[in-house]
């Protein structure tokens, strides 16, 4: 059996997750799913004010036809963290697009914090990424992803298939970033400077927060990466950080991000960075 096209029916799934506020502790007031999207239950690795949750997919895999949607709302003074277990796999496609959509919103001082694992596109899948942040005007919001085309480790290289990206963040309804792009397989704007240059491993890192110092970035610039090669750079806009990475390393493209993500988390949020557990599995 070829592992990178597993025999599978398509799933449409979807999770909804809704943190609140009680007294001093952050709880998962609601937890609904649809299909093979779910977390298991609230982490507390460091204390009560803080809910961390794992994002399961139990498939392991997304193939051409799947829908998988997760909607997230962070209630007023609530802190939530959400990863995953393992990195997400987008299989290849016989023609039909796999989508997945990522809708999140976080009420007046809520925080919300979307740090998954690495995305791997397999040569010739066909992906459509879409996600988007409402924040309050006092919201805060720290996310990262790190994609891959294709399997470099195992000489595999993107050059069918095609994937689409649209990332949208709105302040108090003001949208304050909005990208959206489309890489097709064996196109030239995967190895054009004004595109990814080459380069397999791409990844973006968002940090939104009301009243971001100037110092702060730095800060962050002064954070090696500790791939050879490797181009990176961070932007600062209105209350906004934005960083990005080029190269052929995701754990290096990871550990810059985690780096960013220790350094930016006190000053925004007011707390040291706890490394979820999940990660040292």
């Amino acid at each position: 059996m070829d592992l990178a096209a597993p025999l599978s029916s398509t799933w449409h799934a979807h999770l909804a997750l809704g943190f609140q506020r009680r007294e001093a502790a952050t709880i998962l007031a609601r937890r609904e799913h649809v299909g093979p999207l779910r977390v298991q239950k609230a982490l507390y690795p460091e204390g009560e004010a803080v809910c961390h949750a794992i994002v399961l997919h139990p498939p392991s895999g997304i193939v051409g036809g799947d829908e998988l949607e997760i909607d997230v709302t962070v209630g007023p003074r609530a802190h939530a963290l959400l990863t995953t277990p393992g990195a997400g796999k987008w299989y290849r496609s016989a023609g039909a697009w796999a989508s997945q959509r990522l809708g999140f919103a976080v009420e007046a001082q809520g925080v919300l914090e979307w740090l998954p694992q690495e995305t791997i596109v397999f040569n010739a899948a066909r992906a459509a990424m879409r996600s988007s942040v409402d924040l309050a005007d006092d919201a805060r919001f720290i996310g990262m992803e790190v994609l891959c085309l294709g399997r470099r480790a195992s000489g595999e290289r993107f050059t069918e298939g095609a994937v689409r990206l649209d990332t949208q963040v709105r302040r108090a309804g003001r949208p304050v970033w909005l990208e959206r792009g489309l890489l097709e397989g064996g196109c030239g704007l995967l190895d054009a400077a004004a595109g990814l240059a080459g380069f397999s491993v791409s990844g973006t890192f968002l940090a939104v927060a009301p009243g971001i110092e100037t110092g702060l970035l730095a800060a962050c610039r002064d954070i090696p990466v500790q791939e050879a090669g490797a181009r990176h750079g961070i932007t600062a806009l209105p209350d906004m950080l934005v960083a990005r990475y080029l190269g052929h390393s995701s754990e290096a493209a990871r550990q810059w991000f985690v780096a960013l993500w220790q350094t930016l988390r006190p000053a925004l949020i007011g707390r040291e960075a706890q490394l979820p557990r999940i990660w040292n599995t």
